[in-house]
């Protein structure tokens, strides 16, 4: 057969192949487990945003929800608003001693059934800034939050996640892939993934499954445009003057100019999008090892990670505000 020949017969097979494959994963997906009522699902980050959007859609489903919130209020108004089979608990997991109560008081829950999944959603993203705007104290802050509190909680549950031979859903983001700004943001991230990574290869042979939420920009309280221009002003007013002259005076205006016009661009308001993934991690049969949701990051930021490098870092620098530095 010519070589022309073989090309047009690859190029007619190839949309059956593509659709044939896209019929088999849209079936797959569909496959939910059954007695849910029977199954736990303990979730981090309850308050407010994702987690508690997730606790009241699990409930809704029939799941047993074992919400933790880190303030009481949290857990008052998310009693008024779930059924009877929610369970609230106090979290700090930044309190290993918080993680073991909690823990504790999952265990005598669950009894012989175990535990289902835990979804690992609380997270901060406060401070982020230029790296020299920062002290190592401001990393140690957040990875308590992001990425050893992920690791503590998964840790004190996961005897139990083994009996029930159930799921880890662990909350990154795309900045766990590719980093576009300063701080300990992408850091705590970046190390999640890891984490994620390797408990999935240790926890396969015991029949767990672990996933990895990637989500992009959206409308919550990590991303509250007020919250980060202040955090980004306090970040500054510290700064040794040297360092502002090495950026100007005029670098601070401009960040926060650019923080809305990225942030009103980017974000995304239907935090359903994040909670769906969420909720096909902990009831498909057969969940993702990732899901990517939000537009930016199926489009825009995971497109990047797959670039070369100078390519990505001229992307990203060219929209960056001009440092007075830089003209020397």
């Amino acid at each position: 057969m010519p070589v022309w020949a073989l090309r047009k017969e690859i190029m007619y097979w190839i949309p059956g192949v593509v659709a044939s494959w896209l019929i088999y994963r849209w079936y797959k997906d569909r496959k939910r487990v059954p007695n849910k009522q029977d199954k736990y699902v303990y979730i981090t980050g309850c308050d407010s945003g994702f987690g508690n959007l997730l606790a009241t859609h699990l409930d809704k489903l029939g799941f047993s929800v074992i919400a933790a919130c880190y303030t009481e209020k949290g857990e008052d108004e998310l009693k008024k608003v779930a059924s009877d089979r929610l369970t609230t608990v106090h979290l700090d997991v930044t309190d290993s001693e918080s993680v073991c109560k909690a823990a504790a008081v999952i265990k005598t829950l669950v009894g012989q059934k175990g535990l289902w999944a835990v979804v690992n959603n609380a997270g901060v993203a406060h401070p982020s800034g230029p790296t020299d705007w920062l002290i190592v104290d401001d990393y140690k802050a957040m990875l308590a939050v992001n990425l050893f509190g992920v690791i503590d909680v998964t840790l004190s549950v996961l005897p139990l996640i083994k009996m029930a031979r159930g799921r880890v859903v662990n909350v990154a983001s795309v900045f766990g892939r590719i980093t576009p700004f300063g701080g300990p943001y992408c850091v705590s991230k970046y190390g999640v993934e890891s984490f994620n990574d390797s408990l999935r290869l240790n926890m396969a042979p015991f029949g767990i499954k672990v996933a990895c939420i990637e989500p992009g920009f959206f409308k919550t309280n990590v991303t509250d445009t007020v919250i980060m221009k202040d955090n980004v002003k306090k970040l500054w007013d510290r700064l040794p003057q040297d360092v502002k002259d090495d950026y100007g005076q005029d670098f601070l205006a401009e960040s926060l100019d650019m923080l809305d016009q990225r942030f009103r661009m980017l974000t995304d308001g239907n935090l359903m999008k994040v909670v769906n993934c969420m909720e096909h991690a902990v009831s498909a049969v057969h969940p993702r090892t990732r899901y990517s949701a939000g537009w930016d990051a199926k489009f825009f930021w995971l497109p990047l990670t797959y670039m070369p490098t100078f390519i990505v870092d001229r992307l990203l620098r060219q929209n960056c505000p001009k440092l007075k530095i830089s003209g020397l």
